[in-house]
């Protein structure tokens, strides 16, 4: 990995563009995200940026189109190849986390495409999940732009602004952000139980009158 990185630092803008461009759209296109995780090559190409070989402008744009345009592709794999996609030998091992990820995104619909920007594993398979579920693609890619969007700019700044620092911020910041997403995640799950447990006490509550007496018409008349 470390001969590649330092090979894309050395070469010409137009190859920089192309190879940055190609890592972020073929992880979630074709998973390759189980390998090289996309905000390496982001963060590779913000590095490439502060040197001076690309203009920043147009590695976050590179970015920002390939990572949206992989997962529009992710999508539609995930909507013509469906059940079968799931069932596929490079997904097998990874069957508890594909599990979640598939809660995660019946629980919380467009708000989980664009989170799942934001975590290594979610980011390779969420699209396909989602057009496995026939989630309608113009929410799909409202959530996807969004997500492409916020991720693409943020981490081609954070190797712009780290410089030759890129591996390790890429470590980090991988790890942090991760972490990030699983305590919302969390956080959401939570709420969402102590809310569904007021609900199912106060459900029994209101057919009683403040004396606690069955009120007319309920099943203790």
């Amino acid at each position: 990995m470390n001969g590649l990185v330092e090979g894309i630092l050395n070469i010409s803008p137009v190859l920089a563009f192309t190879i940055v461009g190609c890592l972020v759209f073929a992880e979630d296109a074709v998973f390759i995200g189980f390998v090289v995780p996309g905000e390496t090559a982001a963060v590779l190409g913000g590095v490439v940026s502060s040197r001076g070989e690309v203009p920043l402008w147009g590695m976050v744009t590179v970015v920002v189109l390939a990572a949206v345009a992989g997962d529009t592709v992710g999508y539609e794999i995930g909507k013509h190849l469906g059940p079968r996609l799931l069932d596929a030998r490079i997904m097998k091992r990874h069957r508890p986390a594909l599990a979640k990820a598939q809660d995660f995104l019946r629980r919380r619909g467009g708000s989980a495409v664009f989170l799942g920007r934001f975590v290594a594993f979610f980011r390779a398979v969420m699209p396909a999940l989602a057009g496995t579920s026939r989630m309608h693609y113009p929410r799909f890619l409202a959530f996807n732009a969004a997500g492409g969007l916020t991720w693409g700019v943020g981490f081609v700044l954070l190797g712009y602004f780290a410089g030759n620092s890129y591996d390790a911020v890429a470590k980090v910041a991988g790890r942090d952000i991760t972490a990030t997403a699983l305590v919302i995640g969390l956080l959401a799950v939570i709420i969402w139980r102590i809310r569904h447990a007021r609900a199912a006490r106060r459900t029994p509550a209101a057919a009683q009158d403040p004396e606690g007496r069955t009120a007319p018409g309920t099943a203790g008349d």
